[in-house]
């Protein structure tokens, strides 16, 4: 079907940031946006958290709330900006306290709790490295991020310490300590496990003031993980000048404005709520909601009502399960205060779009950027028309390319409409990650030609709108998380009755796609239904139900190259009837 573009009407009350494209490209410049910045005072660097809150409170602005918390029980915290600093200050302290420095790791694995923001924006105070954890990963993934990130300090709650992260200390000699989030219940005054300490009584004893030392703008400051297809998960080193691009892609793709008040509804274990659900509007000055609870499509309607929210980011996935819940439900609300509805994580189907705008009277405005790019790259603006299915325009200070890659590494422009290619970015804005920890070759292998190479396949309009097409590789997208197919396979390798295993994504039309896991078993096991729902049990013990295997189909055996490549793509185009191929490095035909 072809949808047709959404044109913008004149702009009533806020007036969009972007106004005239073509003129922002030409004007702009990296070194303009850093201007709307502070810096450290007496030019002592750049630090996300002084941009975040410090200036804030400086310029006598501490008195805006900054966080307005949700808690999934009906619970309601305010934080202001001066509430913010003074926390942050004190957790910057104690991590002095334990001898955490600068360029040091200091995990999360908690829910959207008020903790988890305090500890991000210590650590950027202290110098140290911010990584984020989904609090739904199971043991498996946990020990291996923290381990490839040498992590010093996890933050995280007595329930999920106890099911998640206390089976692995003897296998964690970096980890130094664990810091207790104390929930609710008998055991907030009960004696705390082993070798662990509690957040809120470290806070209380710190001194409130703290003063930022010295940050060079290219000293690291965040470390997010992102699953490959091919290997284990990989750590992308971000820098503290990734702000800068934080600040301003939040001001022109987000079109975030003084009294706005924002919901971004991603974890910060995933880079968009981080870069977007912490960074972004705090450097704005603005109000951002924050929901502990999980998805529910009739809270959320009630949270954008009574939160009176005007700028929302979601997910594709979220935005499906909204359409199923029905447009009926929707209309039972006062959702007049939304002015501008964003999402990102998948594309965004062409049908959202146009849902958003016949339900919930506004489009939805799709973007794309990945982890390794820190901040929106290719995006729809409030100012600019929507084509229903795109990804919509660089931003100003974007050179956005689609390339092929040659058989001898090098790269070629593709300059024709409509031809497929590869979306390659040309380095220079300031949240692009530094490197792969520990991964010098896989760093490299991002970068060819002078390029940033994505991974993503996209195509381009005359009029410079971009198309995504798919994935490169064979990473699955399920529900705005990224996950690897290795690190599902090696899970299930562990199991005594499992042989081989092969993992693909499978379409979806609520999460996007949903994993799959092909499985052969050892010789004298039977491919029964119970040990398929035990498999899938296993999985989800060891991996998290985020992770885990949905469907499980026994095999005789797992395609492979000749060189022992599992042929995931093989595995996928036989579960979905589609053609298979070259098939000519096939060691043996199933």
């Amino acid at each position: 079907m072809n949808w047709k573009p959404i044109s913008k009407p004149p702009p009533v009350g806020v007036m969009p940031n972007l106004l005239d494209y073509e003129a922002a490209r030409k004007a702009f410049s990296w070194d303009i946006a850093a201007r709307e910045l502070d810096g450290l005072p007496g030019g002592r660097g750049l630090n996300i958290a002084h941009e975040a809150v410090d200036r804030h409170v400086a310029a006598g602005r501490g008195e805006r709330t900054a966080l307005r918390w949700l808690g999934r029980g009906g619970e309601v915290r305010l934080l202001s900006y001066s509430d913010l600093a003074a926390a942050s200050s004190r957790f910057a302290n104690v991590l002095g306290s334990l001898g955490v420095l600068p360029g040091e790791r200091v995990f999360t694995l908690c829910g959207r709790l008020p903790e988890l923001y305090i500890t991000a924006l210590g650590s950027w105070k202290a110098g140290a490295v911010f990584s984020p954890l989904f609090s739904a990963f199971g043991p498996e993934p946990i020990r291996e991020r923290i381990e490839k990130g040498d992590g010093r300090v996890v933050v995280t709650t007595s329930s999920l310490y106890e099911r998640r992260l206390a089976g692995l200390r003897s296998e964690l000699p970096c980890l130094r300590h664990v810091l207790l989030v104390r929930e609710p219940g008998p055991e907030t005054h009960g004696p705390l496990p082993s070798a662990t300490q509690a957040f809120a009584d470290l806070l209380a004893k710190a001194p409130e003031r703290f003063a930022i030392p010295p940050t060079a703008p290219d000293s690291p400051a965040i470390l997010h993980f992102t699953s490959g297809t091919t290997g284990t998960p990989k750590g992308a080193l971000h820098l503290q000048r990734a702000v800068i691009a934080h600040h301003y892609t939040g001001k022109i793709a987000l079109d975030l404005h003084l009294d706005d008040v924002f919901w971004c509804t991603a974890d910060p274990g995933w880079v968009t709520g981080t870069s977007y659900g912490i960074v972004a509007p705090l450097t704005h000055g603005i109000t951002s909601i924050v929901d502990e609870a999980d998805f529910d499509a009739e809270r959320w309607y009630r949270t954008l009502e009574e939160q009176r929210v005007t700028v929302w980011y979601t997910a594709p996935t979220a935005v499906r399960m909204l359409m199923r819940a029905g447009s009926q439900l929707a209309r039972r609300f006062d959702l007049s205060a939304l002015r501008f509805i964003a999402s990102v994580g998948e594309p965004l189907n062409p049908e959202c779009v146009v849902w958003g705008q016949e339900t919930l009277g506004l489009p939805i405005h799709d973007n794309w950027w990945q982890t390794e790019t820190g901040g929106i790259m290719i995006a729809n603006y409030a100012a600019l028309e929507i084509r229903p299915g795109s990804m919509g325009l660089p931003l100003p200070g974007v050179d956005a390319l689609l390339v092929r890659r040659e058989r001898d590494g090098k790269v070629t422009i593709v300059d024709d409409a409509g031809v497929q290619g590869e979306i390659a970015l040309r380095p220079g804005w300031p949240s692009l990650f530094h490197s792969y920890v520990g991964e010098e070759e896989r760093t490299r292998k991002c970068f060819a030609g002078g390029l940033y190479l994505s991974g993503d396949l996209a195509t381009r309009d005359h009029d410079g709108y971009f198309w995504f097409v798919g994935r490169a590789d064979d990473v699955i997208k399920s529900s705005g998380h990224l996950i690897g197919p290795f690190e599902v396979e090696s899970v299930l390798l562990e199991h005594p009755a499992v042989a081989d295993a092969g993992v693909i994504g499978k379409p979806d039309p609520v999460a996007g796609e949903v994993v799959k896991a092909f499985v052969s078993l050892k010789p004298g096991v039977d491919a029964t239904p119970e040990l398929a729902r035990e498999l899938q049990g296993f999985g989800r013990k060891r991996l998290g139900a985020a992770v885990a295997p949905k469907e499980i189909s026994f095999v005789s055996n797992i395609p492979k190259t000749r060189s022992g490549k599992i042929m995931r793509r093989l595995l996928k185009a036989r579960e979905l009837g589609l053609p298979e191929g070259d098939i000519s490095t096939l060691e043996t035909e199933p």
